[in-house]
Order: C-alpha cells, then sequence, then structure tokens
C-alpha cells in the first residue's frame, strides 16, 4: 500500500515538474503574441511603391537608415492613434538617421491620403499599398503591424497591433 501511495506521489510531482518545464520552454521559445524578435534577423524584401505624389519609392532608397514600416489604414482607429507617435519620433529622431513609411492600405487611397495626411499632420512618407507589398511581408492580415528594420536592412521586430510611443522608441535608441 504504501509503495502504490509512493508511485502515485512521485507521478505526480513528474508530472508538476513537466508541466513547469513546458511553460518554461514556451516562455523561452516562443514570442509574446503580436511581438516577433527574429533569432537571425532576415532582410526585408525590397519593393516599389507610389507616395502621394506619384513618384515611386523603394525600401532601398532609405538604405542605411533605421526604418518604421508601419501598414495601416486611414479606417482603423489603432493605426490612427499610433500616427501621433511616429509623427514625434520622427521629429525628434530624424536627423540621427530614422525614416518612418506609412504603407497604407485603403481602398482608393490615392484620392483621400493627402488631405488624411494634410489633417493629422502627417511628416514622414506616406506610400500606396498593394497585394504585391503585404505579400511580401507575410500577408498582412491585422493593422496595423509595423517592421522595425535595422540600417542594415533587417527586420529587427515585428508588432501587430497598436503600440505605446516608448516601443518604437527603445527599439530606434536601440538601433541608431
Amino acid at each position: 500500500m504504501k509503495n502504490k501511495v509512493l508511485i502515485v506521489v512521485i507521478v505526480i510531482f513528474g508530472i508538476i515538474a513537466a508541466i513547469f518545464t513546458v511553460a518554461k520552454l514556451r516562455e523561452t521559445f516562443l514570442k509574446k503574441p503580436g511581438v516577433t524578435k527574429p533569432v537571425s534577423l532576415k532582410r526585408a524584401p525590397d519593393f516599389k511603391l507610389f507616395d502621394m505624389e506619384g513618384r515611386q519609392k523603394k525600401l532601398s532608397d532609405f538604405e542605411d537608415k533605421v526604418i518604421i514600416l508601419d501598414f495601416w489604414a486611414t479606417w482603423c482607429p489603432p493605426c490612427k492613434a499610433e500616427i501621433p507617435h511616429f509623427i514625434a519620433l520622427y521629429d525628434e529622431y530624424k536627423d540621427e538617421g530614422l525614416e518612418i513609411i506609412g504603407v497604407v492600405l485603403d481602398k482608393d487611397a490615392e484620392n483621400s491620403i493627402g488631405y488624411f495626411a494634410k489633417e493629422y499632420g502627417i511628416n514622414y512618407t506616406i506610400l500606396l499599398g498593394n497585394r504585391v507589398v503585404t505579400d511580401l511581408y507575410g500577408g498582412i492580415v491585422s493593422i496595423p503591424t509595423t517592421f522595425v528594420i535595422d540600417r542594415d536592412g533587417r527586420i529587427w521586430k515585428r508588432y501587430i497591433g497598436y503600440r505605446d510611443k516608448e516601443v518604437f522608441e527603445k527599439d530606434i535608441k536601440e538601433l541608431l
């Protein structure tokens, strides 16, 4: 009888230890939801898009800069809430090598984005997005989705959903 109780206790402790081990491994190897920091930094795919004035821009036009690449839409409340953060960050860090690129995903954006950008005081680059570019970046299924790209053109982090200014500022300071 004592042997059976001892075996049950050992099995229970083994199960508990296994649960804690799995939890610790998950914490170590899985990222927080919405945040990805690749183990080996992958090069950000280059692309060509038009800006609000109809000029074609490439991501590679901004080489040697830290880039915040934000996929967003004018109808998206969390996207609009991040705009003042990006304006302030661009004002503060553009002379140190920061570039912010907003890729707007609205249908018919070419007809409305100029007015919207003026109304919100957007001072950074806005490009008119398309499916080809969103597919290059893994398929943008939720907005805002923001990539932080280092000076070597590698994706440093990816954020899905709204983030406070301090989150991006911390990344910028690490990379500048």
